[in-house]
């Protein structure tokens, strides 16, 4: 293995440069040319059919079979022009990633190529093989794919890809995506009801995504040097460089010439595809870098999201990088996320996160705001469980990620706002067009200044316009947390709604009865609220003391999609029945097993057959060393000593390894989800790879260099 290592530091150094070019200079003329979208509609369709499918996409109608077949073959003309000889249903199943069955538009009994609307809207992908957390037997294969009108249809490689949904043939849901629609509906009928408190005009309201992309890249001769990075997609053994991200260099610093040409060859095929990509730059760590997007409706951009990862990989292999997303591929420097900016977008235009220069405009501004903290602060462990991974795990409240406590941070100003309108108990408000509230509240306009801090810190910060949801990680599915904060939005905007209506009837304003809910909503959600460092020790006591949960791991966070609470929220909104938010549980729990298993076999066959024999070869050197000095009267006890050192290294590797598979033989036995995976958390993770890792860490202090058979962090991170 140290040979491979040698031939893969080889292969980087003879690296050639790939070229490429813009195909051309404004980017405006290329963007979305493999993307059937609203205009290529208009291009293709008749005027009649193309106001119909509009008004369908717009007001989330059933589209009718006739229009169907007129837009399938219109979609089938337009795909083979750009070179398409297959259609897919692409979808996203509960395994974290898409997928896609491709079927050929040529019919070779006909001898045509034809694309029926029946085939557009439906088609049944064998679902046996796709997880289903018990919501249906192995032989109960059948699954349907049924087309999202509301995300583009997007021409990839030499395939026409069809954003669908994935139910079983039962009816439940299979994919992440469904869930996302009906939370999506939910808030947007909530939003609305409330929006029309302040503003009959507005009829709809979109929830918006920009999500930020954090990854690593690496040399793939490297990569694949390390069986642990192949296999479980981080690093389980090694040193950190002498020099990692201590020296903050790294973060916005110039961008080395082969990771800016990959990055400007993933950018050019993303804009082909529509996706709004606009930010790049270094991130803290070495070898990390970031990518963002400008802000789209959720469901796209979650697509887009899923997409560009695709895209990101494909592209990298034409580079010779191997591109990680795993939230922490090295220990002891940052891990990566994807954080979530989220926003509430009414159908005039207004972001209702947005304050403005009108204090009467910035009531309802106040009321959206107020509303998600409290939203936050009710369901907090919801969305902690939202963000539960094996790889988040590891990033948690580490190296500049938010901790697991989740909190919101608003700002000094914002803060200052929600204090004096709690404390206030005769807020004034004056009519007519420069209606402003007094006694603290006519601040409000002084925000349209972004003064908020982005508290790094933070789970869940306010940055101005906008909720920044950064606990997300970087490999998530987007939709799963989306999911999440748009459900709990949604009901706490109900309740909302709700409260002010109670207050008006009973002969309250309307103004002042908003205000009023506002200021218990402030009062009852003020423990959410922290504006210091989440890494503290003190705020971990005085989390406590709020009633906040710190819980560290997947498997007992994951516990609270089962609350009474959770379920009851869940179905009311028509979003996931009980069974199907069980069977998500279930799901999450097999996958987290999964992924420490792999891990757990990771360890143990790089330590048992790479890193145990390396060190004999390297003892067995040691003793004819010092035997060779005892023979010539030199004293040798430095050198018996590190013999002795390493015997007991491996010794230590060689129990745990054998222990840690017994004990993972004992946790297979056991037929409850949770317990299994609390035990691959607690008695395998927790136990033995920290001692294994241990005895590794300081064989390789003992071992010389030359022999050590893993690539290096400073190879991995620096040699680019």
């Amino acid at each position: 293995m140290a040979h491979l290592r040698f031939e893969a530091l080889k292969k980087l150094s003879e690296r050639p440069r790939v070229h490429v070019d813009l195909p051309n200079p404004n980017v405006a003329k290329f963007f979305g040319e493999n993307v059937y979208g609203m205009e290529q509609m208009r291009a293709t369709l008749a005027p009649a059919l193309f106001k119909k499918v509009s008004q369908a996409i717009k007001n989330h109608e059933k589209i009718d079979e006739t229009t169907a077949d007129a837009v399938a073959s219109a979609a089938k003309a337009w795909a083979v022009a750009k070179g398409a000889s297959h259609f897919t249903h692409w979808f996203q199943p509960m395994t974290g990633g898409t997928a896609e069955k491709h079927d050929s538009f040529f019919d070779a009994l006909a001898g045509i190529e034809k694309f029926k609307g029946s085939e557009l809207v439906q088609q049944e992908p064998d679902a046996s093989s796709f997880p289903s957390g018990g919501i249906r037997s192995t032989f109960e294969a059948r699954g349907y794919t049924a087309w999202d009108p509301t995300s583009p249809m997007f021409v990839y490689g030499a395939t026409l890809c069809i954003p669908t949904v994935f139910v079983s043939y039962t009816g439940e849901t299979l994919d992440t995506k469904a869930p996302l629609l009906k939370a999506l509906k939910a808030v947007d009928l909530a939003a609305t009801k409330v929006c029309q408190l302040f503003d009959k005009d507005i009829q709809h309201v979109v929830a918006s995504l920009g999500a930020e992309q954090e990854y690593f890249a690496v040399d793939k001769a490297l990569f694949d040097a390390r069986p642990d990075l192949v296999m479980a997609g981080r690093s389980v053994f090694g040193h950190p460089p002498a020099r990692g991200q201590q020296m903050e260099d790294h973060y916005f610093g110039s961008i080395p010439s082969r990771i800016y040409t990959f990055m400007k060859d993933f950018e050019i095929e993303c804009w082909k595809l529509g996706i709004p990509v606009r930010t790049r730059h270094n991130e803290v760590a070495p070898s990390q870098f970031e990518v963002a997007p400008l802000f789209e409706e959720v469901n796209v951009a979650n697509d887009h999201n899923q997409l560009m990862m695709d895209v990101m990989a494909r592209v990298g292999d034409r580079h010779d990088l191997r591109i990680l997303f795993h939230e922490k591929p090295f220990a002891g420097i940052n891990g990566s996320g994807k954080h979530n900016n989220w926003s509430l977008i009414t159908d005039t235009g207004v972001n209702l996160y947005a304050p403005t220069s009108s204090a009467r405009d910035n009531l309802m501004f106040l009321t959206f705001f107020v509303t998600t903290v409290k939203a936050v602060h009710a369901h907090a462990d919801l969305l902690r469980a939202s963000i539960a991974t094996a790889g988040n795990d590891f990033r948690l409240g580490a190296n500049e990620a938010p901790p697991a406590i989740m909190s919101t941070f608003i700002g000094s100003q914002m803060s200052a706002v929600l204090d004096e309108l709690e404390k206030n108990g005769n807020v004034k408000i004056e009519k007519g067009d420069n209606m402003y509230m007094k006694l603290g509240i006519d601040q409000i306009p002084e925000i349209i200044l972004d003064a908020t801090d982005r508290n790094r810190t933070s789970p869940f910060a306010f940055t101005g316009n906008k909720f920044e949801f950064r606990a997300v990680g970087s490999s998530d599915n987007c939709a799963i947390p989306m999911t999440a904060l748009n459900t709990i939005v949604a009901e706490q905007l109900d309740q909302f709604y709700t409260a002010v209506n109670k207050e008006i009837e009973k002969g309250e304003e309307k103004r002042l009865a908003i205000v009023n809910v506002l200021r218990q909503y402030i009062k009852e959600s003020k423990a959410i609220r922290f504006e210091g460092d989440g890494y503290s020790d003190e705020w971990v006591k005085e989390a406590a003391k709020r009633g906040l949960s710190n819980v560290q791991n997947t498997p007992r966070a994951l516990d609270f999609y089962l609350t009474k609470q959770s379920l009851a929220l869940f179905e009311k909104h028509g979003v996931m029945s009980h069974r199907e938010t069980e069977a998500r549980v279930e799901i999450r729990l097999e996958n987290y097993m999964k992924r420490v298993q792999i891990e757990a076999r990771v360890i143990g066959d790089l330590a048992m057959n790479h890193i145990v024999p390396t060190a004999i070869a390297y003892q067995t050197k040691l003793i004819e060393n010092a035997n060779g000095l005892k023979g010539l009267g030199v004293d040798n006890t430095a050198v018996v000593q590190t013999i002795k050192e390493i015997s007991g290294h491996i010794d230590t590797i060689k129990n745990n390894v054998r222990a840690m598979i017994e004990e993972r033989k004992r946790i297979n036995k056991e037929t409850d989800a949770h317990k299994r995976a609390i035990g691959y958390c607690d008695d395998i993770k927790e136990k033995y790879f920290e001692t294994i890792r241990d005895a590794v860490d300081k064989l390789e202090l003992l071992v010389d260099n030359e022999d050590w058979p893993l690539v290096k962090y400073r190879e991995l991170l620096f040699l680019r």
